[in-house]
């Protein structure tokens, strides 16, 4: 049963191809399209369409169905397209004609694009615990380690002083943007679609103020063209978002891959996150990190697959549209398991607090060599060519000591700012 089905019978392959993977995304926005409804059954009440009884008898029945979904019984039958056709099958069942009228003025476009909406509020809402339950991890960690110094790099060779603090913190403050992005993600989809039909509106008298308010939308998406428009719209928005978080995990994820490696000796993954070789018993390998930053790697091109989708698609609905979700949806599933995955490993991460003190990492303190000169009265230009030249002729004498204060630096890493930054974001999701 399909909800645009009429009495023409369709071709089996046709059929398969059209439904696509609906009937197995749809359990997830079962819940959503439940909600959806019951709004729209109290306004179809308010405006006369449903009496009273009609209104409270429905609401009975889906309060059923929404237990079903709860303990994992509800199912998408056979030969039924998808969960919107599934829910109002079930209404008719038990209600008889009062069930029929439950899709008094919607459409189905506006009744997914509905049910995507809240979905995907309540994906970014649990993203946005997560990546807060990551960040308080890096920047507890960032203070942990704040003292222990780490070689920088630049072109893949050694370059300044760094510490571990610092590089935990980095971290930390690019999920903070990352945060702002899937904010800003968060507002366009919190709009309300629903009632804008198959695109054009309805000659019903509906009260989408009030579906708004019932299903907790912070507004309202008002043109009826325009609202059908946010149909991709929206999960390309979100896809730059996941684009901005998978890209933070993957070069975090790469990060630990090589210093946890013998030529660099950093950091060690625990052993519970890592596995051996068939052949090599000495081997430990990090294929946690490695799968983050491989499926990380993945999420980043989700705007462009969307994107493609999206190319050239006059206004109105298409079905273009439905292939959408087979990207989409998968992808916040990947993303909150590879958030998760990411912050019990990092937790597990040590540190091997000695590294710096190998004469190798020596050159990296000829800055600070240039720096003391500068300080001492000598132009930086000719403070630098002579601690040039004394390091071809194999005589400089390396200091050690770090004395950096500014905001951001080794010795002030302004953890505390960051971390203010990210509360005042993160109140917004609260």
């Amino acid at each position: 049963m399909k909800l645009w089905q009429k009495e023409e019978s369709i071709d089996k392959i046709f059929e398969r191809f059209t439904v696509g993977k609906d009937p197995e995304l749809d359990v997830y926005l079962a819940k959503y399209d439940v909600i959806g409804s019951r709004a729209h059954i109290k306004m179809l009440g308010q405006i006369g369409l449903l009496k009273s009884e009609e209104v409270i008898a429905i609401g009975l029945g889906l309060d059923k169905i929404d237990q079903m979904i709860d303990s994992g019984t509800f199912e998408i039958s056979e030969g039924v397209e998808d969960c919107h056709s599934q829910i109002e099958i079930l209404l008719t069942e038990e209600l008889g004609e009062i069930g029929k009228k439950i899709h008094s003025g919607r459409s189905r476009n506006d009744q997914v694009l509905t049910a995507l909406k809240l979905f995907a509020k309540s994906e970014l809402e649990e993203i946005a615990t997560l990546i807060k339950d990551l960040f308080e991890l890096l920047i507890a960690m960032s203070e942990r380690y704040k003292k222990v110094l780490m070689p920088g790099y630049t072109h893949m060779q050694i370059a300044m002083p760094s510490s571990f603090g610092l590089w935990f913190a980095a971290y930390a403050e690019s999920l903070l943007d990352d945060l702002l992005q899937l904010k800003s993600s968060y507002q366009l989809v919190d709009k309300n679609p629903l009632g804008s039909a198959a695109g054009y509106g309805s000659s019903f008298p509906l009260n989408r103020l009030s579906t708004t308010e019932k299903m907790g939308f912070g507004g309202i998406n008002v043109n009826a063209i325009y609202a059908q428009m946010t149909r991709g719209k929206m999960e390309k928005s979100i896809g730059f978002s996941v684009n901005s978080i998978a890209a933070t995990l993957s070069k975090f994820a790469m990060d630990v891959c090589l210093y946890s490696g013998q030529n660099f000796n950093f950091l060690k993954v625990d052993k519970k996150y890592t596995t051996g070789s068939s052949i090599m018993p000495h081997k430990s390998n990090p294929d946690g990190f490695e799968l983050v930053r491989a499926k990380c790697n993945l999420l980043q091109a989700l705007p462009y697959e969307l994107n493609m989708m999206l190319l050239n698609l006059p206004s109105g609905y298409h079905r273009d549209l439905q292939v959408l979700k087979e990207r989409f949806m998968p992808a916040l599933f990947s993303l909150k398991d590879c958030l998760k995955i990411t912050r019990a490993m990092t937790t597990q991460l040590s540190i091997e607090a000695e590294v710096i003190n190998d004469p190798k990492y020596d050159l990296i303190f000829s800055v600070e060599e240039v720096n003391r000169r500068v300080t001492a009265g000598v132009p930086f230009r000719d403070a630098y060519h002579a601690v040039s030249a004394s390091i071809k002729q194999g005589n400089l004498h390396f200091n050690r000591k770090i004395d950096h204060t500014h905001i951001g630096s080794i010795g002030n890493l302004g953890n505390d700012l960051i971390k203010e930054s990210f509360k005042k974001v993160y109140a917004f999701f609260e």
